[in-house]
């Protein structure tokens, strides 16, 4: 059955290699089973519901990229966009966390809408690779300064918007302790270093007294504060359509990336260096976008730490499957998801913080039309507490330059376009 299913000689592999690969890839990622609902939680949803759905989320998605797609891809709730559906959409905009939801189901049913046309290559090779640099670090300084501010670290200031918090107080120096921790085993490659600092802190925490041990294993909270209550009608609010955009816009970068540069790594590319099935793992991605809405999670999308799994040989979708199986038994601890507190996970926010800003090396800096778009994103990304702003600015930065320097080779058709859009919509739209 496993061979008729995922070709395992044909891929050099054995179920054995899959199943390890499996549970080196969740180790690696099975943090956001504790942060995303931490994250989402703080918009009102329910912490357990969310724990629930962020599971089956990621079991759902995992499972028809296994099967039906047949590459060893994991998926989840994204870090990141699961911010921005917090402290942006729903804090900052102002709009209900259902209405958000509504706006995380549109995006991934355009994601599939675009994956079917086959529309979306032109529109990932059309994007210029200055600005993808630039998103992927603004949502990691984004995600840096939500970790900072929920540690305690960075606080608001009357004369200077921000200031230094009490950085003696002992969430702050757990913060710190977690952080170090988490980068020092990483570098020694240890398996699971995220999730093992934010276990660390928190059993640090409990031994203070700082938080209370509440059991290890119970039956799953419901999922019916969230389970299908995304707001459809709201979402298609004319004021949400950047917020649509920027869900949809970071989610085809993600998964287009993470799926090539994971196919690379496990020598999965054709002869022709493009990944075989690539419809069908989109499509994969933009099912469990649709599925993680209904059931109560923000954007759900491949996750670059498959790559972990991959290298311990991972080469088919077994190994994925196995993934899902971890992410479905993880159903029974939501007793230690529920006890951990925000300064535990926020290590994990500045650890992916770094890892996402990685990329501003790879910026021509000697070419200034390039590199101001790239830093104008990446910038205004946390300034303003907003991905949309920040994908909004950029696209006009790097227009208006390009025109402006006479590079007029550098721009094309779907970029302009685009700038054009994001110009009206801050003339008319947020003027209104």
């Amino acid at each position: 059955m496993f061979e008729r299913l995922f070709q395992l000689k044909a891929h050099g592999t054995t179920i054995r290699r899959e199943v390890v690969a499996g549970i080196t890839t969740f180790l690696t990622m099975a943090y956001i089973i504790v942060v995303n609902p931490s994250i989402l939680s703080s918009t009102g949803m329910d912490f357990g519901a969310v724990f629930v759905a962020t599971c089956l989320a990621a079991a759902i998605g995992t499972l028809i990229m296994g099967l039906w797609a047949n590459y060893p891809i994991a998926l989840a709730p994204g870090m990141g966009l699961n911010a921005f559906f917090s402290f942006t959409v729903v804090g900052s905009m102002g709009y209900s966390w259902q209405v958000a939801l509504g706006a995380v189901f549109l995006s991934g049913f355009i994601f599939f809408i675009l994956s079917i046309v086959k529309v979306r290559e032109w529109i990932i090779n059309s994007i210029p690779m200055s600005l993808r640099f630039g998103i992927s670090a603004g949502i990691g300084f984004f995600l840096a300064l939500i970790a900072l501010k929920n540690a305690g670290i960075v606080v608001d200031h009357p004369a200077t918007l921000v200031g230094l918090g009490d950085i003696k107080a002992a969430e702050g120096l757990l913060f710190f302790g977690g952080f170090v921790l988490i980068c020092a085993l990483s570098f020694r490659r240890i398996t699971g270093a995220v999730m093992i600092g934010i276990l660390a802190i928190t059993v640090v925490s409990m031994l203070l007294g700082m938080v209370e041990y509440d059991g290890l294993v119970s039956t799953p909270p419901s999922l019916a504060p969230t389970f299908l209550e995304l707001d459809l009608s709201g979402a298609l609010n004319i004021g949400m359509i950047s917020v649509i955009f920027a869900f949809l816009f970071v989610d085809l970068f993600d998964t287009s990336g993470t799926l090539i540069g994971a196919a690379h790594r496990g020598g999965l590319l054709d002869e022709n260096g493009k990944l075989p099935r690539l419809g069908r793992a989109l499509m994969s991605d933009s099912v469990a976008t649709m599925s993680g809405a209904a059931l109560g999670t923000s954007t759900t999308t491949s996750y670059i730490e498959s790559t972990a799994g991959i290298s311990a040989g991972g080469r088919t979708g077994l190994t994925a499957v196995v993934v899902a199986i971890l992410f479905l038994a993880c159903l029974l601890f939501s007793p230690i998801a529920s006890i951990i507190p925000a300064y535990a996970t926020a290590p994990a926010l500045l650890y992916v913080a770094v890892l996402m800003a990685s990329g501003l090396k790879l910026i021509d800096w000697d070419d200034i039309t390039d590199a101001a778009p790239a830093i104008v994103t990446a910038l205004t990304m946390p300034l303003t507490f907003s991905i949309a702003n920040g994908i909004a600015l950029g696209f006009i930065t790097y227009a208006v330059v390009k025109a402006l320097s006479g590079r007029w080779s550098d721009l094309n058709p779907s970029v302009v376009i685009i700038a054009v859009v994001f110009v009206l919509k801050f003339m008319f739209l947020d003027a209104a």
